[in-house]
């Protein structure tokens, strides 16, 4: 059976003399591409301004210059390091018939120099290594990611907003908290509907009224936490909707899948899918690695010890799953992981629970992917019925 390309090395052939290989480094003001061309001793380095037509322009140039030396170029292989500028080069050098690479920017190995050299000049220079070892098929120079399309990227955004909107509800119910404990006024809860019209009533133990500043900047913080609700709710409409329109519709059979089992809601498995589930990934081992779940162990001679989560994967899945393996303890009681879980911290303190939860939530995820791919239920979880 064959295997999923994991993207570490390359499985096609590397032809050197008839590739000609390039790696960019991007910035704000300029770009950097640096390039191998067959036939001339000298490798190019030119810096352009931030656009794609110049960046094509220069890579035709290069090609004629080797075919002007006698070589035939067959592949042309371009790559540049992920980060805040995201896919879209990647895309639009795909359109033009240029195979493109994205390099993951934590597998490329650096000098662990307390003070080293660090330039455009330089980092080019470390990614044409590491772009022409992975080129000949060789592990551990570096990895590649998977380079989404457009739809997949969009899919993402309704679940990462509803994040960020949840994370200023909680920063604007903190700070009137905050203001309103300065004051000594406790017992107000200022996530109630009706809290707008009670803060005037509220007094200081003195007996005095809120002064009139701060009042003012707590009615434009509830103003504020309201519209953010107003937001999420129109965010879980709108995917309630698209559910409803297109049930058995790309990775919407998926979600509504996970929302079948109880404990999971249409929220965290919308996230799940679409960060995680959905991605073609090589094994269980790769589906705990992608979700951050997996350890880091330090070992050196006698010495044994874990470090911790390696957090090297998805944040998002992983504080995700971590809250899910909490709530799955108490909706699935009576499944084989929540028996598993019980029978292994039976006794055990707040430490080997909190360790052990993390080991729940990567055996859950594991179990979720298979469910979502092979259409297998975990031994005794209970699904919802169908209305």
């Amino acid at each position: 059976m064959s295997q999923t390309n994991d993207l570490s090395r390359s499985l096609v052939s590397f032809e050197q003399n008839a590739t000609l290989v390039a790696v960019i480094e991007l910035s704000q003001s300029s770009w950097l591409v640096a390039g191998t061309v067959p036939g001339i001793e000298r490798q190019p380095l030119k810096k352009i301004t931030p656009d794609e037509a110049a960046l094509l322009c220069l890579l035709h140039r290069w090609r004629d210059e080797a075919l002007a030396n006698g070589r035939t170029i067959t592949r042309l292989a371009v790559a540049f390091e992920a980060g805040r500028d995201g896919f879209w080069l990647a895309r639009w050098l795909a359109k033009q018939g240029i195979e493109v690479h994205v390099i993951h920017s934590s597998s490329v190995a650096v000098s662990r120099e307390h003070k080293r050299a660090k330039t455009d000049r330089l980092d080019t220079a470390m990614l044409m290594r590491v772009h022409l070892g992975w080129l000949r098929g060789e592990r551990g120079h570096c990895k590649m990611v998977a380079v989404p399309t457009l739809a997949e990227e969009d899919a993402k955004r309704p679940s990462r907003e509803h994040e960020d909107l949840t994370g200023e509800c909680t920063r604007a119910v903190n700070r009137l908290k905050a203001a309103l404990a300065r004051l000594g006024i406790r017992g107000f809860n200022p996530k109630l509907r009706k809290a707008a019209g009670r803060l005037e009533a509220l007094r200081t133990p003195e007996g005095e009224p809120i002064p009139s500043n701060m009042l003012e900047e707590m009615n434009r913080d509830l103003a504020h936490l309201a519209f953010l609700r107003g937001q999420i709710r129109a965010i879980e409409q709108a995917r309630l909707e698209r559910l409803e329109q297109a049930p058995k519709t790309g990775t919407n059979t998926m979600v509504l899948m996970l929302a079948g089992v109880i404990g999971i809601g249409i929220e965290t498995a919308d996230m799940l899918v679409h960060e995680i589930l959905s991605r073609n990934l090589r094994d269980r081992r790769a589906v705990a690695r992608c979700g951050g779940l997996t350890g880091s162990p330090d070992e050196s001679g006698s010495k044994r010890r874990e470090k911790g989560l390696s957090k090297s994967g998805n944040a998002r899945v992983r504080r995700g799953m971590i809250q899910l393996a909490w709530r799955f303890l108490h909706f699935q009681k009576d499944s084989a992981l929540a028996q598993w879980f019980r029978s292994r911290v039976e006794g055990a303190k707040g430490a080997n629970k909190r360790t052990m939860i993390v080991a729940l939530a990567r055996k859950l995820l594991i179990a979720l992917w298979r469910m979502v791919n092979t259409g297998e239920v975990p031994q005794g979880i209970v699904l919802r019925q169908p209305a």
